[in-house]
């Protein structure tokens, strides 16, 4: 077993005599079983005392053991480096990413998400990344007087605290994890309700001294916004009015824009470029600018006849062309379901991670170009953007 495991261990038996330890998950299997994907471990109150809840989540079906903090110890050690070659644990004092390589590990050690132990309940509630009792979840309408979770708002809850989590998570495994002192900016920031939630987390969570900018058109949006912010005591959130390619922009470490309506999410990803943000996540939303350009290549003529196929492939075309885009500007990209579809149809999310140095740029310049070729695609915005910011720095 190689250091950064034998730490990685230490660290877990640390958290559980210690009575720190929050939780605990495998991942990046590479066992026989076909089926499994990742396991997750939690502490739980039973007959027998204290025990750790093994849930081994697969594709087909969940299984579930409990086990002693030795013998969960001991299941842990087994398995890490041998089947899973990824792991996280979280304690109350410092959470820890292990990643196995072939030839090399690394250990990370971050602040910790949690400052508190979770409940140890077999039932209970889910884990929650925003305070529900936050004044001004009242105040943008997502709870009632008595600090309830309003019917009507239900999706948009599930929607704030799934962001949260993610950006819980790319902060964690960033460069921005161990640093004190953060920018984020908003595009398009709307009511507001994934600024604040963004701002409450790092900055009263995390603990991080954050500077968060809202920006968005409407100006009305943009002073109630302002009061609401000065009115929690949160210093360090501002809104301003404008649109997103206006705004002169500067250092930023974290950009987000969700559901910036068709190449308004190109001007985002632009900014987010040139700001050199070491994180960039946008949910693209109204695909408008290729499908008027799409003429379907002979072979699918008779697929693309069809409106709903042709937007859906515009979609499809729009967000991988700003993947690459991305890639080739020396971020590592990829992209999730930001919440389940029947919470809303909006739940693609593209999330772009700053690397050392763009790689592969001419092998990706033959991609686009391929791509706009087979479906003659004249331009895409923030193809155009870059071009042209290239253009004048010459």
């Amino acid at each position: 077993m190689n250091e950064n495991i034998d730490k990685f261990i230490d660290a877990l038996s640390l958290s559980l005599s210690g009575e720190t330890f929050i939780k605990l998950t495998l991942g990046n299997y590479r066992g026989a079983d076909k089926h499994l994907q990742k396991i997750q471990v939690r502490p739980i109150k039973t007959k027998k005392g204290t025990r750790l809840y093994f849930l081994y989540r697969s594709d087909s079906r969940d299984t579930a053991k409990n086990f002693s903090f030795d013998e969960g110890v001991q299941t842990v050690r087994d398995l890490v480096g041998n089947e899973f070659f990824g792991a996280h644990l979280f304690t109350t004092e410092n959470d820890f990413q292990l990643d196995i390589g072939k030839r090399a590990s690394r250990l990370h050690k971050a602040k910790s998400t949690f400052t508190s132990p979770l409940p140890l309940d077999h039932d209970r509630e889910k884990q929650r990344w925003v305070d529900q009792s936050s004044s001004y979840l009242k105040a943008l309408g997502i709870t009632n007087d008595d600090g309830k979770v309003r019917d009507r708002a239900q999706d948009k809850w599930r929607q704030i605290n799934k962001f949260v989590e993610i950006l819980a998570s790319l902060v964690n495994k960033s460069p921005l994890a161990d640093r004190k002192k953060l920018s984020l900016v908003d595009m398009g920031s709307g009511k507001g309700y994934l600024t604040f939630a963004s701002y409450d987390f790092l900055r009263n969570v995390r603990g991080i001294d954050i500077e968060v900018t809202g920006v968005e058109q409407r100006s009305d949006l943009v002073e109630k916004c302002n009061t609401i912010a000065e009115a929690s005591e949160f210093s360090g959130l501002k809104f301003v009015g404008g649109g997103i390619g206006d705004l002169e922009l500067g250092k930023t470490d974290i950009l987000i824009a969700l559901h910036a309506c068709n190449t308004a999410t190109d001007e985002a990803l632009h900014k987010g470029i040139e700001a050199n943000a070491s994180i960039v996540v946008v949910a693209p939303c109204c695909h408008q600018e290729l499908r008027p350009q799409i003429k379907p290549p002979e072979f699918l003529k008779e697929v693309l006849k069809h409106g709903i196929m042709l937007e859906r492939t515009a979609e499809f075309l729009t967000d991988s062309l700003r993947s690459l885009l991305l890639e080739r500007a020396g971020y590592e990209t990829r992209m999730i379901d930001f919440v389940p579809i029947e919470h809303t149809p909006k739940n693609l999310m593209l999330i772009a991670t700053k690397g050392t140095a763009a790689q592969r740029v001419a092998e990706i310049d033959r991609e686009i170009a391929q791509i706009k070729d087979m479906y003659s695609i004249k331009e895409q915005r923030l193809e155009k953007l870059i071009e042209s910011s290239k253009a004048a720095v010459k």
